[in-house]
């Protein structure tokens, strides 16, 4: 026969855990016969803020269950027509030539311009100029370093 554990362990477990999801509720509440309007968190205790409080102490923050809403609120679905902008951009590197591969699958037009930075020192970094891809448009743009390409962007821009 194998030994069951008393009744009064398991009741002390569980009272600890209650205790434990309990305490903090209770240590953020201000004292009941306290009826000084509470300054928000971080404020210092105004002159006379209440029993055994000096002025200048820091009061903790208490935050009211009620005011913390239930569920997230929730977003809209779609962005508005006026979020959806921006081609998408494909850059491919070879030695030091770089091609941006761009379509433009919005209804507005977008200015797109690609960026090349050099890795020598004395290398010239490009900034292109600015390409309009119209609604469901292509543009392939191309630039250059002497040597080896460090890095590459594209920005885009509405006109």
């Amino acid at each position: 026969m194998r030994a069951r554990p008393s009744r009064s362990v398991s009741l002390l477990v569980a009272s600890v855990i209650l205790t434990a999801f309990l305490a903090p509720g209770a240590a953020a509440r201000p004292p009941a016969g306290d009826a000084v309007p509470v300054p928000g968190p971080g404020v210092a205790a105004p002159e006379g803020a209440g029993p055994g409080r000096a002025p200048g102490t820091v009061l903790p923050e208490v935050v009211e269950l009620a005011v913390i809403p239930v569920e997230p609120p929730v977003q809209p679905a779609r962005p508005g027509a006026r979020d959806l902008f921006g081609a998408d951009c494909d850059i491919e590197t070879e030695g030091s030539t770089v091609t941006a591969y761009c379509h433009n699958s919005y209804p507005e037009t977008d200015l797109v311009r690609l960026h090349v930075e050099c890795d020598r020192w004395w290398d010239v970094d490009g900034d292109g100029a600015a390409v309009p891809v119209g609604p469901a448009g292509r543009a392939e743009i191309t630039a250059r370093c002497w040597k080896e390409v460090r890095s590459t962007w594209v920005t885009h821009r509405r006109p």
